[in-house]
């Protein structure tokens, strides 16, 4: 009997955290993402140039807290690239540890109040985007980056949506949109109203999630061995 390979839905439920955790990034910790990082290098350059209502020290280590994600989830593909359910299980499992230990950190942290203990919850955030983002960079589905719109609107917009046989194209890049916006209002709407730990406990459960289903798909080995 064959099963769904899980990993699209996995990267549109990635894509949901993924606008979610930058609401609470955003909203929660200070005006600094953890997923986007174009944003951070503006809000860099403008902490530098004195501007008020950014923190140049959070998007600092944003930033380079996401770089060394992306290292180690770039040295993760490269060691395990000939076993990609063992690398992927791998890099999924990294995310979740750290969005844990990203949720037991936030505990005691105030919605917008700057601390050691706010830049470490953030900067643990940012290593769960980092390596999830050199994965999913790696694996190369089309219009599911899971953290990055830009190109898929592009897409979207300049593409012909019609006679084209690009229907089911169109429909994951809009997936993807709709996906992210989702999980951007539910975490708008948690941090708005003061829910933070809410708010990373759903972001918890939605990795933890990811990776049980992903798990629990049987590999193509033990399917052939099944069949």
């Amino acid at each position: 009997m064959r099963t769904r390979d899980p990993l699209l839905p996995s990267l549109v439920a990635l894509t949901v955290a993924t606008g979610l955790v930058d609401a609470i990034s955003f909203l929660g910790l200070g005006h600094v993402f953890v997923a986007n990082q174009t944003g951070n290098v503006v809000f860099l350059a403008f902490g530098v140039a004195g501007a008020s209502g950014v923190s140049a020290s959070a998007a600092l280590v944003s930033l380079l807290c996401f770089a060394a994600g992306s290292a180690g989830g770039g040295l993760l593909a490269r060691r395990e690239e000939t076993h990609q359910r063992r690398w992927i299980l791998g890099a999924f499992g990294g995310e979740t540890t750290l969005v844990l230990a990203a949720t037991l950190a936030a505990i005691g942290v105030g919605i917008g109040e700057p601390s050691a203990r706010r830049d470490l919850v953030i900067g643990l955030l940012a290593l769960a985007m980092g390596l999830r983002n050199a994965t999913v960079r790696k694996l190369g589905v089309p219009d599911l980056t899971t953290t990055v719109l830009t190109m898929t609107l592009t897409g979207l917009s300049s593409d012909r949506p019609l006679g084209d046989g690009r229907g089911a194209t169109s429909a994951r890049r809009s997936g993807s949109v709709a996906a992210m916006f989702l999980g951007a209002v539910v975490g708008g709407l948690l941090i708005v109203h003061g829910h933070l730990i809410p708010a990373m406990a759903l972001l918890c459960a939605i990795v933890l999630a990811t990776l049980a289903a992903y798990a629990a798909h049987p590999g193509p080995r033990a399917r052939e061995a099944a069949a």
